[in-house]
C-alpha cells in the first residue's frame, strides 16, 4: 500500500486564468480545463510541459502543434455538440432555459435533451464519451459547491426532498413540502431536489423563499396554482412571474436528468447539476444528503430511491448513516405500508432510530435536529 501512495500523482487543477497564472512557468502534473486561449500571447516555449493535459482549452493550431511536441495530451469536442462536456461549473436555469418562450421551445435545454434523445438507448463510442466526460464535469463541480472533506462529509449540510413528479401546484403536499424546505433553509441545512416538476419544485420553491414570510410563499404558490401541472400551458411563464415578484432567492441546488428530458426544469434552484445518466444522478442526491431525506408522497419512482436510500444507510456506503423522514402518514404507513417495511428491515441497524414519519413541517425539522447524520 506504502508504494502505491509513493506512485499517486497530485494534479493541478487550473480552471481559471488567475489559477493558470499563480500556477507560473510549470505545468508539470497539470490540468487545464475549458480555458479560452485566444488573444492570450503565451509563451509556451518558455513553460514545462510533462504529464500535462489540456481538456476543452482554445488553442491555436500553431499553439496545438508545439504543446503537443513539447509533449501535452490536448482533447476537444467536436463543435456539433449542443452541451460542453469540459464545463467548468453546474448550469443555472437561465442558462438552460435560453431561447425558451411559451409559444415554442427552443431552449438549450430541449436541444441537449433532443440530441440526446437520438441515441438515448444505443449510443455510439464516441457521444458517450462524451456524455460520461460532461456527467464527470458535473460530479466535479458540485464536489466544488459541497466543499467535501476527507471522510466524505459536506462542509454545507444537505437534506434531499423526494416524491412525486407529477404532483399538481394545488396538492396539499406541494404546499407541506414548500413549507418544510423553506423551514429547514431557515435552519441552515441546503436544500437538494431532483431537479423536476411536482414535489421537486416545491423543494426549491421553499429554499428560495427562505428568510421570507410565509404569507410569501403561499402567496407565490396561489401564482404558480394557474397552471397546477408541468403540461399545462402557462406553467413556466407563473414560475417566471413569482420570480419577478420575488427576487433573489436564496441558493439550493436541483439534481435533474435530460433521461427525463420531457419533464421541465423548475425555475427556483439556483444550481443545477443536471446528469445524462439517470442511475449517477439518483445516486448522487442520494449520497449528498447526508443531513437526511424527506420524503413526500410519489409513485414508483419515489419508492424506488426511498430503498436505495435505505440500501445506503443499511450498509452505511458513503461513511455515514442519515435520517429518512417520511412526509406523509397516510402515504407511508395506509395506502403503502413502506414506512413499517423499513422499520423492520432496518431493526438491529443503526439507522433504526434515524427513522421518522410526520406530516408536520415542525416536527420534520426538529427530528432531524435531534438526529445528525452518524458516523459508520
Amino acid at each position: 500500500m506504502s508504494n502505491i501512495r509513493e506512485r499517486e500523482t497530485l494534479i493541478t487543477e487550473i480552471k481559471t486564468f488567475e489559477q493558470f497564472r499563480q500556477n507560473g512557468a510549470s505545468l508539470k502534473n497539470s490540468t487545464l480545463q475549458a480555458l479560452d486561449f485566444t488573444g492570450k500571447q503565451v509563451n509556451w516555449e518558455k513553460f514545462e510541459i510533462d504529464n500535462t493535459t489540456f481538456l476543452g482549452c482554445v488553442l491555436s493550431l500553431d499553439e496545438e502543434i508545439l504543446l503537443r511536441r513539447k509533449g501535452a495530451y490536448i482533447y476537444q469536442a467536436p463543435s456539433t455538440l449542443p452541451y460542453n462536456p469540459f464545463r467548468c461549473s453546474l448550469y443555472s436555469w437561465q442558462e438552460l432555459m435560453k431561447g425558451f418562450s411559451e409559444k415554442e421551445d427552443n431552449s438549450v435545454d430541449i436541444r441537449i435533451y433532443r440530441h440526446f434523445s437520438a441515441t438515448k438507448f444505443n449510443p455510439n463510442i464516441n457521444e458517450a464519451l462524451w456524455q460520461r466526460i460532461h456527467d464527470h464535469s458535473i460530479d466535479d463541480a458540485l464536489r466544488n459547491l459541497l466543499a467535501f472533506d476527507h471522510d466524505g462529509m459536506t462542509q454545507r449540510p444537505c437534506v434531499g426532498f423526494m416524491g412525486g413528479h407529477s404532483t399538481g401546484r394545488d396538492n396539499l403536499f406541494f404546499e407541506k413540502t414548500a413549507l418544510t424546505a423553506r423551514l429547514l433553509a431557515e435552519n441552515g441545512y441546503f436544500i437538494v431536489s431532483g431537479g423536476g416538476p411536482g414535489i421537486m419544485e416545491a423543494t426549491n420553491l421553499g429554499a428560495y423563499f427562505c428568510g421570507r414570510e410565509e404569507s410569501a410563499l403561499l402567496d407565490a404558490i396561489s401564482i404558480l396554482k394557474k397552471a397546477p401541472h408541468y403540461t399545462d400551458k402557462g406553467y413556466h411563464q407563473q414560475a417566471i412571474e413569482v420570480l419577478e415578484k420575488y427576487p433573489d432567492g436564496t441558493d439550493n441546488l436541483a439534481i435533474p436528468t435530460w433521461f427525463y428530458g420531457h419533464e421541465p426544469s423548475n425555475l427556483f434552484a439556483s444550481h443545477i447539476a443536471k446528469y445524462f445518466s439517470n442511475s449517477i444522478r439518483e445516486d448522487t442526491l442520494l449520497a449528498i444528503s447526508l443531513y437526511g431525506i424527506v420524503c413526500a408522497p410519489g409513485s414508483a419512482g419515489t419508492t424506488q430511491e426511498i430503498f436505495m436510500d435505505a440500501t445506503q444507510n443499511h450498509y452505511g456506503t458513503f461513511n455515514y448513516y442519515s435520517p429518512m423522514v417520511f412526509l406523509g402518514r397516510h402515504r407511508y404507513e395506509v395506502e403503502t405500508p413502506i414506512f413499517p417495511l423499513l422499520r423492520q428491515l432496518a431493526r438491529g441497524k443503526k439507522y433504526y432510530n434515524l427513522l421518522f414519519i410526520t406530516d408536520e413541517p415542525e416536527e420534520v425539522l426538529k427530528f432531524l435536529k435531534e438526529h445528525p447524520p452518524i458516523k459508520v
